[in-house]
């Protein structure tokens, strides 16, 4: 069950990657906007993430969880995913949707590290 585990993980950085390098990737676009990198990249973080902590509640992986950690990165990967679903659907420029977006990511990435 550890493979498996260590699969999903990779798919949550695979997600991780495209949500940000989505986000990176438009900084220098005069019209930044969500692109189906970014939208993508927030599903799959949402659908690993809950994968990951199943696992490890279940029982099935050795690993410990901090449900306060846990349930503010869930509500941060909601909220982005809601803002990109939504921007997905309008026009650019998008600046505001944009950098929500990016900022709520990268304090998702601050959270995972730095938080014990």
């Amino acid at each position: 069950m550890d493979f498996i585990y260590n699969l999903v993980v990779i798919l949550h950085f695979i997600g991780l990657a495209s949500l940000v390098g989505g986000f990176i990737v438009q900084m220098s676009s005069p019209t930044k906007g969500v692109n189906a990198a970014m939208f993508h990249g927030a599903l799959t973080q949402l659908v690993t993430g809950v994968i990951l902590v199943g696992l490890a509640e279940s029982g099935t992986v050795d690993e410990e969880i901090d449900t306060t950690k846990i349930a503010v990165k869930l509500v941060i990967v909601l909220v982005v995913t809601a803002l990109a679903f939504i921007g997905r659907k309008k026009t650019p420029p998008q600046v505001a949707l944009w950098a929500a977006i990016g900022a709520l990511s990268i304090a998702n990435i601050f959270i995972a590290v730095l938080w014990n």
